[in-house]
């Protein structure tokens, strides 16, 4: 999982770091790599989407996009993410453009309402409790704390969650509710699920009837690389052991066309899904259907997407060549790190007790970086080691200079607490 090699770059005095920091201080620089957003010429790829709609268009699409109707979605665009997602076009509810809404949604209906198997809501319970693969998504444990739900760190290694703590938690205390996983190009560690760990979910017996694994799986066609991480169907494998309503499956193409007015969807057993739709039908008659159709027309099917993907690829994968590079050649060593395959991130392990001091001197030195402790609940990172690094907004002349400086400030975090 992690990089292990012997650091070839010299090693420099406390003094000659503090005065290679002081020159990049006077420098004035103004660089972010704080969140993973595409850059604007991966924006510009879809531009076309924008205009693609004529009134043909509307006329034969099979029902009038413009007005009311079909609450889970247009069936062209179910059978689109089923596609994507492995499961049946009836498995899939299409909402609007934010999977991070779809989530906090189902947190919430959780919450007021409860789940099928479920003996009452949350809200009524004396506690309830979330399992957290650590290191993770910010948004996740943003949206659990905000619920006063409690959350369990539970530590990942390259194979995903430890699996013998989720099923020691989760199958001796009904009060624990959930776990956040993000299956493939984890975010922020970049790895994918082990076929094992898929199955060793799928073959959980939660003490709670109404346990829910939140699946989000924002990451399935992001790809680095030509030979690209498989990830086995959780969904195909619950239904194997009769345990599919445990999963709600999730994804959007907010990095795929735009960020901010993509296409959002789940994925669920029946028995979810008709428990969902009927909640749902109380907060809103349907979504945009003419996102949805723009969708459709611009990228046909699933092979339209991945061809379309292979473009994202040819502009992101430079910048996650030349982030891993630098850190090779500076931190080698010194710091611990996975090559991802896919998706947006890359987390870093900087010596112990030095991540929030790092960030520190970055933002001093003018490159903003992701909080330290972000990637775990509460913020609070027990060993204050991990960093979370977004390579694909800045342009390559900028993340050169960001990632130069981000390799100083961890060598001066270092050398100041081994000094101290």
């Amino acid at each position: 999982m992690e990089q292990e090699n012997r650091n070839t770059s010299p090693a420099l005095s406390l003094e000659a770091l503090k005065e290679a920091f002081q020159g990049y201080k006077e420098k004035g620089l103004s660089l972010d790599m704080s969140r993973g957003k595409p850059a604007p010429d991966q924006l510009d790829l879809s531009l076309d989407m924008t205009t693609i709609l004529t009134k043909d268009d509307f006329e034969n699409a099979g029902t009038d996009v413009r007005n009311y109707g079909l609450l889970d979605g247009l069936p062209e665009m179910k059978a689109l993410f089923a596609d994507i997602l492995e499961v049946e076009p009836d498995e899939v509810f299409v909402g609007g453009n934010s999977s991070l809404n779809l989530m906090y949604d189902t947190v919430q209906k959780g919450m007021q309402f409860g789940f099928p198997g479920g003996e009452k809501p949350w809200k009524d319970l004396p506690s309830v409790k979330f399992l957290c693969p650590v290191p993770g998504y910010d948004r996740h444990f943003a949206i659990t704390e905000a619920f006063g739900i409690e959350m369990i760190n539970i530590p990942m290694d390259e194979n995903g969650p430890d699996m013998d703590l989720v099923r020691q938690y989760a199958e001796s205390d009904p009060s624990v509710k959930g776990i956040w996983c993000v299956p493939k190009y984890s975010n922020p560690s970049g790895i994918t699920y082990s076929d094992e760990t898929v199955r060793q979910f799928a073959a959980l017996k939660p003490a709670a009837k109404d346990f829910r694994i939140f699946w989000d799986n924002a990451y399935c066609v992001h790809h680095l690389s030509d030979t690209p991480d498989q990830l086995l169907n959780l969904m195909a494998e619950c239904k194997k052991l009769g345990s599919e309503d445990m999963v709600m499956m999730f994804t959007s193409t907010s990095k795929i066309s735009f960020s901010g007015a993509g296409v959002a969807a789940f994925a669920c057993s029946k028995t979810n899904m008709d428990y969902l739709k009927k909640l749902i039908s109380f907060q809103t008659i349907g979504f945009d259907k003419i996102n949805q159709l723009r969708h459709l027309k611009f990228f046909k099917n699933k092979d339209g997407i991945t061809e379309h993907m292979k473009k994202h690829r040819a502009l992101i994968e430079p910048k996650f060549d030349l982030t891993l590079s630098i850190l090779e050649k500076e931190l080698t060593g010194i710091a611990r790190w996975h090559k991802p395959n896919g998706g947006y991130f890359i987390a870093v392990d900087v010596p112990k007790g030095c991540a929030k001091r790092t960030v520190a001197l970055c933002k001093e030195a003018g490159v903003v970086l992701t909080g330290a402790g972000a990637t775990f609940p509460y913020g609070k990172d027990p060993n204050d080691e991990n960093i979370r690094l977004a390579p694909t907004y800045p342009d390559l002349d900028s993340l050169k200079q960001a990632m130069e400086i981000f390799c100083l400030c961890v060598k001066l975090a270092a050398a100041e607490k081994k000094n101290a």
